[in-house]
């Protein structure tokens, strides 16, 4: 499609494009502008149908957005703004240069202006902070016949007809009610008959990977946004909770593997700020492991007793390392789920124990049998295998503990993560191993 579109963009035949463009989903055309030079992309974004052209440009990447906004008249921009949602126009705002945002606010009524200033004040990760303005509210008296004729009336405007909400006089929320709910009760049944006054909401100072949270464990569409006073000041869509939860997963991703989180991608981030990014953490673990050679150095008697010791140290501090990722990994994710509260402290310490003892009782039999056969040495089967029941105890037990600590002290669980389990593990197992071969040979 990209090469048609190329083709018939050099022989400027805008009417076969627009013909074209009326089959693409507006969710692909991103990828259709990474292929297009700059001035391509902005004639064909004016070729685009009105809908799809707003729903294509929220899509857009940040630089995309920009480059489209530099191409585009002040009449044109405004139709763009128009047909997005407050919270879309907000996160614009948010990402883009200031000569940018001077011409987007330009686009827009006092009264439109002012609201995004109000949004722009709420804290950055909070519900208000990606909350949209424009919803369905009705009211209790109403009937479900002019309850109809209001979503008809300004459903063109919302970002969501499916779940309305039902308001006081001073907009305080009292119930909700979906549009399933409505179509199916008779026509002259009110509101207040038909409405669910059991509801979740969020407040607007909720933090928003909590607000994402309550759509997967609620299975909601959208969520009320309310005020202290319970006035209904905005909705988070699914949409936008889907968006939080991407990027928290990315930001855990990057801590996991002792990276600095960055709002860039890969690409459009740079070799100095990915080296910033990663040194820091980098020199923290470098550090931290010279404590392991320090530890090391203590035992040259053990070495000088049995050389062959040495071979076994990467393979005791590698399966330390590994023991504990894998318990971090799943606590950590427990915790993002809120599948594993921190009351279950001890409860999933004690779990982890027993699945190390078990872990630790096959590496044992494993390793004895391996060293027995190829070395014939019924001492060093002894150290290893010890070693290794030691060492994944503590690493079991570390995998657990740190993440849940982390949390307690309102930390990011990712911190307490592989790099940094594993470093501290190296240390511990070079300790474990040495004591144990120091007292089996009797040094």
């Amino acid at each position: 499609m990209v090469k048609e579109l190329q083709r018939l963009l050099e022989e400027k035949k805008y009417a076969e494009i627009h013909k074209l463009l009326g089959s693409v989903n507006s969710a692909d055309i991103p990828s259709i502008f990474d292929e297009l030079e700059d001035e391509q992309i902005v004639v064909v974004y004016r070729l685009l149908s009105k809908d799809t052209a707003a729903e294509a440009f929220v899509e857009l990447d940040h630089d995309m957005q920009e480059k489209l906004i530099n191409g585009l008249t002040d009449s044109e921009l405004k139709n763009v703004l128009d047909d997005i949602f407050m919270d879309d126009t907000v996160d614009l705002i948010e990402e883009m240069p200031a000569n940018v945002v001077k011409r987007i606010l330009k686009t827009q009524n006092s009264e439109d202006r002012k609201l995004i200033n109000e949004l722009l004040r709420y804290p950055e990760d909070s519900a208000g902070s990606i909350m949209t303005t424009e919803f369905v509210d009705l009211k209790e008296n109403m009937s479900t016949k002019d309850a109809i004729a209001k979503i008809k009336k300004v459903g063109d405007d919302v970002e969501s007809i499916y779940v309305c909400y039902v308001l006081t006089l001073t907009r305080k929320l009292i119930g909700i009610v979906s549009l399933k709910d409505i179509i199916m009760a008779d026509e002259n049944s009110l509101v207040k008959d038909i409405m669910d006054t059991n509801f979740i909401k969020v407040s607007t100072l909720e933090e928003q990977e909590d607000v994402a949270k309550k759509f997967d464990k609620y299975d909601e569409i959208s969520l009320p946004v309310v005020d202290n006073e319970n006035r209904l000041v905005g909705i988070v869509t699914v949409d936008d909770a889907m968006d939080v939860m991407h990027e928290e997963m990315d930001e855990d991703f990057e801590k996991m593997a002792a990276i600095t989180p960055s709002d860039d991608t890969y690409f459009k981030t740079s070799v100095f700020k990915h080296a910033r990014n990663r040194i820091f953490w980098l020199l923290i673990l470098m550090i931290s492991s010279t404590i392991t050679g320090g530890v090391i150095t203590q035992y040259e008697n053990a070495f000088a007793a049995l050389p062959l010791l040495v071979a076994f140290l990467p393979m005791v501090m590698g399966t330390g390392g590994n023991c504990g990722s894998q318990s971090s990994t799943l606590i950590i994710r427990g915790l993002a789920n809120d599948e594993i509260k921190l009351k279950d402290f001890l409860k999933a310490w004690w779990k982890e124990v027993r699945v190390a003892v078990l872990v630790g009782m096959a590496l044992f039999i494993a390793n004895s049998i391996r060293i027995l056969a190829q070395y014939k040495d019924i001492k060093l089967a002894i150290i290893v295998g010890c070693t290794l029941m030691g060492t994944v105890t503590i690493a079991k037990s570390l995998g657990c503990l740190l993440p849940m600590v982390a949390k307690k002290l309102k930390m990011d669980p990712a911190i307490m993560a592989a790099p940094l389990i594993s470093t501290i593990l190296d240390t511990c197992s070079v300790f474990i191993y040495f004591n144990i071969a120091t007292l089996v040979m009797g040094l």
